[in-house]
C-alpha cells in the first residue's frame, strides 16, 4: 500500500479549479418571481459577478433556470449566507424533462439561520 498525507485546503482548492462550471449565460435563460435591484440573479449564477441574489418580497420565491437545450448536470452548488436576521428557509430543487412540468424532486431541505450580529 502506498500512503501519502495532502493538505485538506491543497486538495479543496484543486478539485475547485477542476471543477467545469455551465456557463448559464450562454446555455440557459433564467426566471424569478423578485428580485432586489441590489442583489440581481446573476450575481449569484455567474462566478464573481456580486454579492448574490435577494428577493424584494417576503413569501416563496422561485428561481427556475431554463435551458436552450437538454443538459446533463452533474452537480449544483448552493451557498446561502444570511448575517442580518435569524429565520427558516426551506430549499425545494425540482427538475422537468418538459418546458411546464411535470415536475419532479431532486432534494427539499430546511434549516435555521441564526442572527450572527452581536447586539450590545
Amino acid at each position: 500500500m502506498r500512503k501519502t498525507l495532502i493538505d485538506p485546503a491543497t486538495v479543496h482548492s484543486e478539485m475547485r479549479i477542476k471543477q467545469e462550471w455551465l456557463d448559464l449565460e450562454e446555455v440557459a435563460k433564467v426566471e424569478v418571481t423578485s428580485e432586489d435591484p441590489s442583489f440581481p440573479v446573476e450575481s449569484a449564477l455567474v462566478s464573481g459577478k456580486g454579492p448574490g441574489w435577494r428577493a424584494s418580497q417576503r413569501g416563496k420565491q422561485i428561481i427556475r433556470i431554463i435551458f436552450d437545450k437538454p443538459t446533463r448536470l452533474r452537480r449544483i452548488r448552493l451557498e446561502f449566507l444570511e448575517m442580518e436576521i435569524a429565520w427558516t428557509q426551506e430549499l425545494t430543487l425540482q427538475w422537468s424533462a418538459e418546458p411546464g412540468g411535470p415536475f419532479s424532486e431532486v432534494v427539499r431541505q430546511q434549516w435555521e439561520f441564526q442572527s450572527a450580529r452581536l447586539d450590545k
